[in-house]
């Protein structure tokens, strides 16, 4: 694998991002069409065209590099895997099929376990995110690919999380008191690592929840514009675990001690 160009390879794929986002808004708008899967959530066509013109598109680019995608059953069974791509076409298909605007398209690239590239985009929001190495991760902004850096607005003494619900369990609003955070906003989808590698929130803290694709395109994005992914202990966040299931999740911006 130390022969793809991952720059390129991203780089190739952008316009297919915003192409698809153009898509689910107009899908949207016509009216959806939805089912419940059988993990009782929710799926709606917009969800599945979405992940065909991802798909389709990858394949193109890495046609030796398996996809995972949380709309498929292709492949999920495979274990120990090591170089692969994991996409969530749609990332908040509540807000989706809602009308609401957090939603993301996703798409990470693991190579030997570990995020390498990923890219995120917000349609509704108009919020493109991408990255394909250390300090190498941006966002589209007016036609611009502006570099983001997590620690731009860092205040140490207004420390600000994201976080999936209001109700903040125990065992993290232990961590936040450990992390000094002054105060958090509820954030479901993907993009809540976007606004931390740009520096508009500080961290994030989950516990053992979701699947793989749900967090890959962001952990590359956040690492490589600074920031930190571990679980609770501290352990690097590897891929190709058994059912793509994720441990514990502490997202920070380098300047969180």
């Amino acid at each position: 694998m130390n022969n793809i160009d991952i720059k390129k390879i991203v780089e190739n794929l952008i316009e297919t991002f915003l192409y698809a986002g153009k898509i689910s808004i107009e899908l949207r708008n016509q009216g959806l069409t939805k089912e419940i899967k059988s993990d009782n959530t929710p799926v709606s066509n917009g969800d599945l065209e979405v992940n065909k013109i991802i798909t389709k598109k990858i394949v193109s680019l890495t046609p030796d590099i398996l996809i995972i995608s949380e709309e498929t059953s292709e492949n999920k069974s495979k274990n120990n895997l090591e170089n692969f791509w994991l996409i969530d076409p749609i990332d908040g298909t509540y807000d989706y099929i809602n009308d609401l605007e957090e939603f993301t398209i996703n798409a990470g690239l693991i190579i030997n376990k570990k995020p390498v590239a990923g890219l995120i985009y917000a349609p509704a929001k108009e919020r493109m995110f991408y990255s394909y190495g250390k300090d190498n991760a941006y966002e589209i902004i007016n036609g611009k690919h502006l570099k983001l850096d997590c620690s731009k607005n860092f205040d140490k003494n207004n420390i600000k999380f994201v976080s999936y619900s209001n109700n903040i369990k125990p065992e993290i609003k232990k961590i936040h008191e450990k992390l000094k955070v002054k105060e958090f906003v509820r954030m479901k989808s993907s993009l809540k690592f976007c606004v931390i590698a740009s520096g508009e929130f500080d961290g994030y803290v989950a516990e053992p929840r979701a699947c793989e694709w749900d967090i890959a395109a962001g952990h590359a994005i956040l690492k490589h514009a600074g920031g930190d992914v571990t679980d609770f202990d501290g352990n690097e966040i590897l891929y190709g675990k058994k059912e793509f299931k994720n441990p514990s999740l502490i997202l920070k911006s380098k300047n969180i001690l």
